[in-house]
Formats: C-alpha cells, sequence, structure tokens
C-alpha cells in the first residue's frame, strides 16, 4: 500500500515541473563558464580535517631502522679514517654508506655519497666532504676507498 502511494505522489511531483523538465540547463551570455578545477576551488578551504592529507602521506612514508655495528666494525671504519686522513692532502675520493636519520619519525635512510673528503674532525666525529656535505663518523656504515679505482668494498 505504501508503495502505491509513494509512487503516485512522484507522479504529482514530476506533473508539476513537466513544462520545464526537458528544458536545456541555462548558460548565462554574460559571464564565461567556470572551468571544474576553479568550481572545486571554492569548496577546498571547507574541508573537514585541515592536514589530514598530509598525515596520512607521512605515516605511509616508509623509513629504514639503523643497523648497529659490532666493535670490530666500528674499528674496521676508524682505521680507514686514520688512513684517509694521512692521505689527505693528495685529494681521496671515497664511497661513504651512512645513516640519515628522519627528521618527523623513527628511523630514517641509508644514503650514498661519492667524492673527495676536505677533512676529518676527530673531536666532533664528523667527516667534512668538499662538497659541502657534513657526515657523522657514528653513523657511516661503509666506506669504499677511490671508488673509480675498483677497490675492494669493505661492507659491514
Amino acid at each position: 500500500m505504501k508503495g502505491k502511494v509513494m509512487k503516485k505522489k512522484m507522479e504529482n511531483e514530476l506533473k508539476a515541473y513537466e513544462d520545464i523538465l526537458h528544458l536545456p540547463h541555462y548558460e548565462s551570455s554574460r559571464r564565461p563558464k567556470m572551468a571544474l578545477s576553479d568550481r572545486a576551488a571554492q569548496f577546498s578551504p571547507f574541508a573537514a580535517v585541515v592536514g589530514h592529507e598530509s598525515a596520512v602521506k607521512e605515516a605511509a612514508r616508509l623509513t629504514d631502522q639503523r643497523k648497529e655495528l659490532d666493535e670490530t666494525e666500528k674499528t674496521i671504519i676508524d682505521d680507514q679514517l686514520r688512513e684517509i686522513e694521512v692521505q689527505l692532502p693528495n685529494g681521496f675520493d671515497v664511497e661513504i654508506m651512512y645513516f640519515e636519520p628522519d627528521e618527523t619519525k623513527s628511523g630514517g635512510k641509508y644514503v650514498v655519497k661519492v667524492g673527495c673528503i676536505k677533512k676529518i674532525d676527530i673531536y666532533l666525529r664528523e667527516v667534512h666532504m668538499k662538497d659541502g656535505t657534513t657526515i657523522a663518523i657514528d653513523e657511516i656504515y661503509s666506506i669504499v676507498n677511490n671508488p673509480n679505482r675498483n677497490d675492494v668494498r669493505i661492507d659491514l
């Protein structure tokens, strides 16, 4: 019974608008049609949660965990840095893999830097490259001396 009543009601409402129902959509002759991107921009300030999209992207971004070196591996890196420091005046190309901690969440990423070492600061425990990059010695994972000469890679 309810279905018949609803159907009758819909038919009555359609009859009330029968004269304009099939007319073409009105477009102003004085104003140009607004682009869809501009129309969407009108409503962007009304986003329900400001910053939600960037928070979701940040949460989805993956980071690596830092691999801890044992004392033997740390000693090897220190020995390599001492050898490099002796040869610094001659210019010394290296490939250094180091851990770069993430600024916003736990973990980080491993970065490989190839270049010439300018200075090794033992007191601050930093390696300064000629291009201005500073690498914390405690974050170094491996060093390859003169990578262009295909030397043996010491990976820890």
